[in-house]
C-alpha cells in the first residue's frame, strides 16, 4: 500500500515544484506519507504509453493512492480521464486531487462522481470551442483578417522573396515609398531592407 504523488507540466517553461509543494502541504495537513513521486514534462495530448503516467498506472497495486494537484494533470479529454479512473478503480486504488477535492475509490458514489466531472469537463471544452468558432466567423464576416499581424521579421522575409524586383525598381530610380506600395508593406520596412543589403 503506497501513496504516489504525480506531477506534470506541459513544457520545460513551466515548473514542477509548485505542484510538488502543493502535494507536500496536502500530505502534511492530512498526515500522509508520500512514498514515491512521478514527475514528467510532457503534454497530456501524448498517448499514455509515451508518458510516465502510463507506466505508473500499470504498476499500481491494490490500496495504493494516487495524488495529483488537479484532474487535468492526469488527462485532457473525458474519455482519457475515465479510462485512467477505471484502471485505478478496477485495481482497487484511490485517486485524490487537491484542487477539486476528489476522493475517488472503488465505490458507486466515486464512479458516478467520476462520470459527472468528466462529462462536465467535456461539455465545457465543447462550449469553449463553439464560442471560439462563432467569434472567428463573426470576425471573418466583418472582413477582418485572422491571425497575428506580420512581424518585422516576417516582412523582411517577404521582401527577401522579392529581392530581384526591388533591385530592378531601385535601378530604375523608383523610390522606396513607391516600392513599398507595390509590395504592400511600410516604406520604413523597404528602407531597412535596402540598408541591410547595402545597395
Amino acid at each position: 500500500m503506497s501513496t504516489i504523488g504525480y506531477i506534470r507540466v506541459s513544457s520545460d517553461k513551466q515548473t514542477l515544484e509548485h505542484q510538488r509543494f502543493e502535494i507536500q502541504q496536502f500530505a502534511k495537513q492530512n498526515k500522509i506519507k508520500i512514498d514515491a513521486w512521478v514527475a514528467e514534462t510532457i503534454s497530456s495530448r501524448q498517448p499514455l504509453k509515451k508518458r510516465k503516467l502510463g507506466e505508473l498506472l500499470d504498476n499500481l497495486k491494490p490500496n495504493d493512492t494516487l495524488i495529483a494537484c488537479e484532474i487535468s494533470r492526469l488527462g485532457r479529454s473525458m474519455m482519457e480521464v475515465m479510462r485512467i479512473l477505471e484502471n485505478c478503480l478496477n485495481k482497487n486504488c484511490k485517486v485524490w486531487t487537491i484542487k477539486e477535492n476528489y476522493r475517488l475509490g472503488n465505490d458507486i458514489q466515486s464512479k458516478v462522481m467520476a462520470f459527472a466531472f468528466g462529462l462536465s469537463a467535456e461539455i465545457e471544452r465543447n462550449l469553449i470551442s463553439q464560442r471560439t468558432k462563432s467569434s472567428l466567423n463573426n470576425i471573418k464576416a466583418a472582413g477582418k483578417k485572422l491571425g497575428r499581424p506580420l512581424s518585422a521579421k516576417s516582412k523582411e522575409l517577404k521582401l527577401a522573396k522579392n529581392i530581384k524586383t526591388i533591385r530592378k525598381l531601385l535601378d530604375k530610380g523608383i523610390s522606396t515609398y513607391k516600392i513599398a506600395q507595390v509590395l504592400n508593406v511600410q516604406p520604413v520596412t523597404v528602407s531597412r531592407f535596402v540598408s541591410r543589403m547595402e545597395w
